[in-house]
């Protein structure tokens, strides 16, 4: 992370497809050509790990350590022989520029049914088998949590019989034989995307591009993991939570945000030197060349509040492990290549976690402009060195829609001060990218929205808003050869297009 380089923030489900969504076939491979070509060093992506049909956010999942089978190319399974060309060819009804959630399942857990049927008929292979009891440490009890949640028809862990919620052995032994082949489907699944992906991480090492990944601090409380691991987590003795996550209110939100996470039990992770955390870390790494830890400012001391609180107002601030954490991780993975996330309000204690361990932190341009600019944190001047720089992130309007729909004219005044020019909302893109390029942030990203100039209607995603995130995608033919010029020349001026070689 200490040489310039640059690249683009585009989720595996925003790729084109024919199939309703993004996945590891073509596409992922001719984006990280254009990637290559245009002088970008990292592809930064959200997490992989499988949704939650409500929302289908990436940071709500049943597992830390499962793929997204919605991620499995058919056209990749079609060349392994596992389906027909039949299968792929014809017609298919999607949006071209949005994911239809629904209808991407819907056709997707058929495709991969048939691929399934394909591969019991003909036997495991060694490589399967390998893989099986290589990720037994988490593939075991998240094929039984598939199998027993299609049972007890999507109920929470909590709510399933007492035998299965609190893992008797003798229980878990009739569940695993009781629901033999639905568990071995979903280990066939785990098995294609993990096969899937290390050829597409090889391939884009193979062209100069690393995989920026994305821990999030929490999991989800209807998740394999708590359910495997209660004693990690604050629960009572009907392993319900007893505290939540979330933040206090602050200048965006009077009532806070109540994000409603377990908490972690930090003494008894500490018993165990933090091994479900250096598993999952491990596990990571394994996937991605980088990874971005979201909510850093949990290790150090996270707002907890009372379960069954509707707000976050009546919450408390209570200390993580800190340095002692990150002291362990880096006896086990000497060169960790963590980024921290560490927007919002930062307390003393955080900044001296991070530049003990000289985590880079995340700088965001769209923030720079809110007061004065001559002292504003974001602002390019004020940039370090060890830092990752953005337009903006998957959480922010597009630039573009931050510009002509967002802020005030104040704000829009000091933009155009800063740059020394009038600039027309149709080149404001370009315009704050190069105020990124050009900083002394060792690393800069952008989200791809940002450097095709599209608008408030393209954002990724909207947190105050429950509904309609996560769909944007990319039409191939917005990838033209002036864009590919433009941002090749860009990179190449401000020393960022061959720090990777």
């Amino acid at each position: 992370m200490n040489r310039r380089s640059s690249g683009i923030l585009l989720h595996l489900t925003s790729l084109p497809s024919r199939f309703g969504i993004g996945d590891l076939g073509p596409s992922a491979y001719k984006f990280a050509d254009f990637l290559s070509e245009t002088g970008q060093r990292l592809w930064q992506i959200l997490p992989v790990n499988p949704p939650r049909p409500d929302h289908y956010s990436p940071y709500q999942s049943p597992s830390a350590f499962a793929g997204n089978p919605l991620l499995i190319s058919p056209e990749l399974l079609v060349y392994e022989g596992l389906l027909d060309e039949s299968d792929v060819q014809g017609s298919f009804e999607f949006p071209p520029d949005r994911v239809d959630f629904p209808a991407a399942v819907a056709f997707k857990n058929g495709v991969l049914e048939r691929a399934y049927r394909s591969f019991a008929r003909n036997g495991k292979p060694a490589e399967y088998e390998q893989f099986c009891t290589e990720s037994a440490y988490w593939l075991d009890d998240f094929a039984l949590f598939v199998a027993l949640e299609e049972r007890y028809d999507g109920h929470v862990w909590n709510q399933w019989p007492e035998d299965l919620r609190d893992r008797r052995p003798e229980s878990l032994l009739r569940a695993k034989e009781d629901h033999r082949e639905t568990i071995e489907r979903a280990k066939f699944f785990q098995y294609i995307f993990y096969r899937q992906w290390k050829a597409f991480r090889d391939y884009c090492n193979g062209n100069g591009v690393r995989i920026f990944g994305d821990i999030p601090i929490y999991v989800d409380f209807n998740s394999a993991d708590v359910w495997t691991h209660p004693h990690m987590f604050k629960l009572d003795d009907q392993k319900s939570p007893l505290v939540v996550s979330g933040v206090p209110p602050d200048y965006f939100s009077e009532t806070g945000q109540l994000w409603g996470h377990p908490i972690y039990r930090w003494d008894a992770l500490e018993e165990t030197g933090y091994e479900w955390w250096m598993e999952r870390i491990g596990h990571n790494l394994k996937l991605c060349d980088l990874v971005r830890i979201d909510h850093f400012r949990g290790f150090v001391g996270h707002w907890e509040v009372p379960a069954g609180e509707k707000t976050a107002m009546h919450g408390k601030w209570t200390a993580g492990p800190g340095s002692h954490f990150f002291r362990a991780v880096f006896d086990r993975f000497p060169e960790l290549p963590i980024i921290a996330e560490d927007l919002g309000v930062i307390t003393p204690d955080v900044v001296e976690v991070m530049e003990e361990f000289d985590f880079p932190g995340m700088k965001i341009l769209l923030f720079a402009f809110g007061d004065d600019p001559a002292t504003n944190p974001y602002i390019p001047h004020n940039l370090v060195r060890n830092c990752v720089a953005y337009t903006g992130t998957h959480d922010n309007n597009t630039a573009r829609g931050w510009f002509e729909d967002e802020i005030s004219e104040e704000e829009r005044r000091r933009v155009l001060n800063y740059i020394g020019r009038e600039v027309p909302p149709a080149e404001i893109h370009w315009e704050l990218v190069r105020m990124v390029m050009m900083s002394v942030a060792d690393t800069a990203v952008f989200p791809l929205q940002d450097v095709l100039g599209l608008g408030s209607e393209d954002r990724m995603n909207m947190p105050s808003v429950p509904n309609g995130n996560w769909r944007w995608r990319l039409r191939p033919e917005m990838l033209t050869d002036e864009l590919r010029s433009r941002l090749l020349a860009m990179t190449q001026t401000y020393g960022r297009a061959a720090a990777l070689r």
